[in-house]
């Protein structure tokens, strides 16, 4: 095992993309997470990799309410400390030295994890920058997600991926399917959420697809957050999408789970849609995508 990450084999092997579990990490000191060089890569990254708002927001924000907080992305990460702002900049393995941060926190990840679910691909790092206070709003993400707090405290509060009271399928289907990722949330689930408490060189694994919101304590946060797809969440994907086609047409298709054979035909079908909709727009001229 890498020793920048640590984690217990037995936790992670009975945990990992089922709930949440913590982990230990030496990114504390990582000159790569000093403000200074995070100005530095928030100037050079382009503009669709940089999100950032006011971080005083309702944990069951309406996305298209979302505040902005009237600065540039330079000055959200200088002004930090008292400009109440949230930020993500995405992507960050587009620089060389983050990546290669990534792959050696991946490598310790993956040597467990491919036991477990493989077929790794697509990993990609993010690093979030936060003021004291601030909000993440209730939202899921579709990658296994292992979420490093370097500075500053906060709380993650990671809810059951299975329970359909909390995130549908029909929520599933949009999302997988191009929606946003925030979801509409309910103050009476919140006793189901596992409270996983973040300080300086821990971390916490989120399964795919686990609701969360996040708050953050006292003072500027900063998190580095390393996630990758697997061939599981690849064919969760691609079954929700279908679905959701299925639903668009009027039917009620059947949800992820319930029959291991409609699945199975859901995942090969949405691939050939998937790839004879890439083709169409190559041959056409346009943009190829979902």
């Amino acid at each position: 095992m890498s020793s920048i990450v640590r984690f217990d084999p037995l936790q992670f092997r009975e945990h990992f993309d089922r709930r949440p579990f913590m982990v230990e990490h030496d990114l504390c000191a990582h000159p790569l997470f000093g403000l200074p060089r995070l100005v530095r890569l928030a100037r050079e990254l382009p503009a669709d990799r940089l999100e950032y708002n006011t971080g005083d927001v309702p944990v069951d924000l309406d996305p298209s309410a979302t505040p902005g907080n009237g600065l540039s992305a330079e000055e959200t990460v200088r002004r930090i400390e008292e400009c109440n702002s949230w930020m993500v900049l995405k992507n960050v393995e587009s620089d060389p030295e983050y990546a290669a941060l990534m792959l050696e926190c991946l490598e310790a990840f993956t040597s467990h994890s491919e036991v477990l679910r493989p077929g790794t691909h697509l990993a990609e790092a993010f690093v979030f920058v936060s003021s004291p206070g601030s909000v993440t709003p209730f939202h899921i993400d579709p990658e296994h997600n292992f979420l490093l707090q370097v500075r500053g405290e906060k709380t993650i509060f990671v809810f059951d991926p299975a329970d359909r009271e909390i995130v549908s399928d029909v929520d599933l289907e949009r999302f997988f399917s191009g929606a946003h990722r925030n979801l509409r949330f309910d103050e009476r689930w919140q006793g189901r959420a596992s409270e996983c408490r973040l300080a300086p060189g821990r971390g916490v694994h989120v399964p795919v697809a686990a609701p969360h919101w996040v708050k953050n304590g006292d003072g500027v946060s900063i998190s580095f957050s390393v996630t990758f797809r697997s061939a599981r969440s690849k064919r969760i994907a691609n079954i929700h999408q279908m679905n959701q086609r299925l639903r668009r047409c009027g039917m009620r298709p059947c949800p992820l789970g319930a029959s291991a054979l409609r699945d199975r035909f859901k995942h090969g079908a949405n691939w050939v849609i998937r790839g004879a909709s890439r083709l169409f727009r190559r041959v056409n001229g346009a943009p190829t995508g979902l």
